[in-house]
C-alpha cells in the first residue's frame, strides 16, 4: 500500500517525550510510556525503531525556550545510509528562521505550523526557488476543530483554511488535531475526509491513531499518511509497520 505511516518523535530540552494534548509542561521522558524502547536518548529511539520516516517535533522552538538543532543534525547524519526520510517542524516564525533549517540541512521536508507560521510567510516560502531541494509541508494546527494561530487570516474554520492552502505550491497538508494527540481517542473520519475534499494536497492525519483498522479506514476516505506515536510505543500499531520492509495489512 502506498499509505504512509510516519513515527513522530517529540524533542523538549534533548530527549524524547510522550506527548499527551499539547499540554507541554506535563509532557514525561517517552521511556515511562513505552514498551519497546528503555531510552529516551532520541538517537537510542531513532537506532531502536528504524523508521522509514520520521517526523521530529522541536518543542523548544515551538515554545521559545531553545533547540534541539545540534540532536537533529546528528540523527540526520547517522541515518543518510539508512536513507530514513526526516520531516522536521522547527517552530518556523520568520524566513530566516526556514533558511537557518535548511542551510543547517536537518530535513528532507520542513513544516510550517500554523501555530507559529503566518499565511503571508507560507506564500513566500513555498514560491521560494532556493528551497527546491528541501519539501515544505503546512500542518494545519488544531484544539477542538479551532485554527492555532497568531495571524488573524488563518483564525478561520479549519476547512476553508485547507481550501486557501490550495493557492500555494506546497507539500503535504497536515491536519494535526492537539487535543487527539498521545489520547489514542480515535479519529473525525467525517472531518478528515471533508478535509481530503477540500484539498488538492495529500493530506496526513496527526492526533488520536489507535489501530491499523484506523489506517485502513483513513486510507479508505483517501487520506495519505499517519502521524503515530503513542499506538507505536504502546503496540497498537505494530513496530514492523513503521519500518521501510514493514506494511499494513
Amino acid at each position: 500500500m502506498n499509505f504512509r505511516l510516519i513515527f513522530v518523535m517529540d524533542l523538549l530540552n534533548g530527549i524524547v517525550v510522550h506527548a499527551k494534548k499539547g499540554e507541554r509542561d506535563k509532557y514525561e521522558p517517552i521511556h515511562l510510556f513505552s514498551s519497546i524502547v528503555s531510552s529516551s536518548d532520541p538517537v537510542h529511539v531513532i537506532e531502536e525503531i528504524k523508521p522509514e520516516e520520521v517526523y521530529i517535533a522541536d518543542l523548544n522552538r515551538l515554545m521559545g525556550t531553545g533547540s534541539n538543532k545540534g540532536i537533529i543534525k546528528e540523527i540526520r547524519n547517522r541515518n543518510r545510509n539508512r536513507k530514513t526520510r526526516i520531516t522536521v517542524e522547527y517552530g518556523i516564525k520568520r524566513m530566516e528562521d526556514l533558511k537557518e533549517a535548511v542551510e543547517a540541512g536537518i530535513a528532507d521536508s520542513i513544516i510550517l505550523g500554523t501555530e507559529t507560521a503566518s499565511m503571508e510567510l507560507i506564500g513566500e516560502a513555498s514560491k521560494n526557488d532556493s528551497f527546491k531541494d528541501t519539501r515544505v509541508s503546512v500542518s494545519v494546527d488544531l484544539f477542538n476543530k479551532e485554527v492555532l494561530s497568531r495571524d488573524k487570516r488563518m483564525k478561520i474554520d479549519p476547512l476553508l483554511l485547507i481550501q486557501e492552502l490550495n493557492e500555494y505550491p506546497i507539500g503535504d497538508v497536515i491536519v494535526l488535531e492537539l487535543d487527539r494527540v498521545g489520547t489514542k481517542s480515535g479519529i473525525d473520519f467525517d472531518f478528515l475526509a471533508r478535509a481530503v475534499e477540500c484539498s488538492e494536497r495529500d493530506i496526513l492525519c496527526g492526533g488520536g491513531v489507535r489501530s491499523c483498522e484506523d489506517v485502513h479506514k483513513m486510507e479508505e476516505i483517501g487520506v495519505k499518511g499517519a502521524l503515530v506515536a503513542t499506538a507505536v510505543h504502546d503496540g497498537g500499531i505494530p513496530l514492523s509497520f513503521i519500518r521501510e520492509e514493514g506494511s499494513v495489512k
